[in-house]
């Protein structure tokens, strides 16, 4: 499947801004056997002072720019045609749960993708016995790590009801798994924090989804949003697997990877400092657009 996708973050300022500088997180990845970047760009109005690029410890692309003074308004626009492979169906052979801590203490390799990063509290995501009991209770009767994250992913998707107005990008997990309600960020990092309690490394991810609107209806511009799901290791035999808790899916060709990282916080869009006085707003719009003739793919497995 092969997307057209359109990224625009707007910002706009009561008084003129006195400068800063971003971390930008906004482009698709480029990852073999995943997804391919055919091409990408990425503009910042107004014009930068200063733009560097730089790939971050796990891998994701980062833009630095250092904004000027007096701006009323600043926007990110990211464009990207990209295409997205179809998942391979495999065979479940993912250690079970009991053995993964001898699996993982016989790893010596300390790189971007090992899985000890994604073990461990992170900032904005520790284990708590809340949901650490929770998920217990969910993957009782999985006969593998496999099974375990698509059992604890469907009682997440159950438990909690998707509320856009629920809560902010700083709720912590366990208040959201609490309030049972949130957005794709808080599926994901309840789930994070499950996994982990459990003993599985697991990590959030962030990109883009393709939303398709019912029958009948004309899709919206900007309808499309970036979303947040799940990276879970499963053992050396089968690796990673990737788990949308807010659609109760594996990620398949409507997922498209920007990065990834320990939580939120490690990938988020937009980071940094501008020095402002006054209030300001945000705005948000996201289109991801199959090409013409490419076929609706089938929903992915639970």
């Amino acid at each position: 499947m092969i997307y057209d996708i359109r990224l625009v973050i707007s910002y706009s300022y009561d008084r003129p801004a006195a400068g800063g500088r971003n971390l930008l997180r906004l482009l698709p990845a480029d990852l073999p056997g995943v997804q391919r970047v055919i091409r990408s760009a990425l503009t910042v109005r107004p014009d930068p002072l200063e733009q560097t690029r730089f790939t971050d410890f796990f891998g994701t692309e980062v833009a630095s720019v250092a904004l000027p003074a007096g701006a009323t308004s600043v926007e990110f626009e990211a464009r990207a045609r990209v295409e997205r492979l179809a998942p391979t169906p495999v065979l479940d052979i993912s250690a079970p749960l009991a053995d993964l801590p001898a699996e993982l203490f016989e790893l010596r390799d300390l790189g971007r993708g090992a899985p000890h990063h994604f073990l461990g509290a992170s900032p904005r995501i520790a284990p708590v016995d809340e949901i650490t009991a929770f998920a217990r209770a969910a993957v009782r009767g999985a006969t593998g790590t496999a099974a375990a994250v698509r059992a604890l992913g469907r009682a997440i998707h159950a438990a909690m009801r998707f509320d856009p107005q629920a809560t902010t990008v700083d709720t912590p997990p366990l208040d959201a798994f609490r309030r049972r309600e949130g957005v794709c960020q808080d599926f994901a990092q309840v789930m994070i924090a499950g996994l982990r309690g459990l003993g599985v490394p697991a990590a959030y991810v962030s990109g883009f989804l393709r939303t398709v609107p019912p029958p009948g209806q004309a899709r919206l511009e900007g309808a499309d949003a970036m979303h947040a799901w799940v990276r879970a290791w499963c053992g050396r035999q089968t690796g990673w697997i990737d788990y949308d808790p807010t659609n109760a899916c594996l990620a398949g060709e409507d997922h498209v990877v920007v990065g990834h990282g320990r939580d939120y916080g490690d990938v988020a869009p937009v980071t940094g400092v501008l020095r402002i006085a006054g209030g300001q707003t945000s705005r948000q719009a996201v289109d991801m657009v199959a090409l013409p003739g490419a076929a609706r793919p089938p929903r992915p497995s639970r």
